[in-house]
């Protein structure tokens, strides 16, 4: 340990490892494929396999293939491992200030949570999950969305399956996360990326410490082919999120750690609905 901490810290000293970690652990814990990484992050195929390595030697990440396709995923140990060292000396004389480690679990604040979703565009995935909530359990949460890059309009195809599911959409719109910078914002107890793209962002740093999770979900609005197959992507989608949706709302927040919380929600965030068998 003594010798491997200051290999990590020398790892992550170079800008763009640095940046390939950070992408990695805000995609935690997915894996994610290496051509994916190399365009988040502008890299040529060769270079990021250099800073793969080296991430690798440095035991931060892992690597597993999957067909013809390499993906890395953060190694959650040794980055606790890595962080605690470096606090371990001062959380034991003086535990009040390190905030990683005394993180309280999110209190309602007026009777409900607030709850964020995050997406790119902000006219499907990420809107769907807004409308969805509010109905599942809107007496416990406040739900809002928002893109890194907003549409001008919902998707048609969003826009028709929350009505024909009965939700109302009259306040629904496409907007830039950065309506949610503001000083007079909500602050959010719950922020979800919903998308890969929006999650391989750097993120905005919100006030009052949210609790952050990955539910990555592939785009239904790049579905190929007919009308029909792009209405059978949605409604995939659709029951995908009510899943992960309903599971959340389940959860006994108040009575959750923190650390047994970010556990439920990244598990929440790697199911799938199967469909009919």
């Amino acid at each position: 340990m003594e010798t491997m901490i200051p290999h990590r810290l020398s790892t992550l000293g170079h800008p763009q490892r640095l940046a390939v970690f950070r992408l990695l652990m805000r995609r935690y814990p997915d894996r994610v494929p290496a051509t994916e990484l190399a365009q988040a992050l502008g890299l040529k195929p060769n270079t990021l396999s250099t800073y793969v390595s080296a991430l690798m030697q440095a035991g931060l990440i892992s690597q597993q293939r999957h067909g013809t396709s390499l993906r890395y995923a953060i190694d959650m140990d040794a980055a606790r491992d890595t962080i605690g060292y470096l606090l371990h000396d001062c959380c034991r004389g003086r535990p009040e200030i390190c905030a990683p480690e005394a993180t309280p679990a999110p209190a309602q604040t007026g009777g409900k949570y607030n709850v964020l979703f995050v997406c790119t565009g902000n006219s499907a995935r990420s809107i769907l999950a807004e409308a969805m909530l509010r109905d599942i359990a809107g007496d416990r949460f406040a739900t809002y969305s928002a893109g890194t890059n907003p549409r001008a309009t919902l998707h048609p195809a969003a826009r028709a399956l929350l009505e024909q599911s009965g939700h109302d959409i009259s306040g629904l719109r496409s907007k830039h996360i950065a309506e949610f910078q503001q000083p007079d914002a909500p602050e959010f107890d719950f922020v979800f990326t919903v998308c890969n793209q929006a999650a391989n962002e750097d993120c905005p740093t919100w006030s009052g410490q949210p609790v952050t999770a990955h539910w990555g979900l592939a785009d239904p609005a790049a579905a190929a082919g007919s009308d029909a197959q792009m209405s059978r992507a949605f409604a995939q989608t659709y029951a995908t999120l009510h899943q992960r949706l309903s599971a959340f709302a389940a959860l006994p927040i108040a009575e959750l750690a923190p650390l047994p919380l970010q556990q439920a929600l990244d598990t929440i965030g790697q199911s799938h609905h199967e469909g009919p068998k």
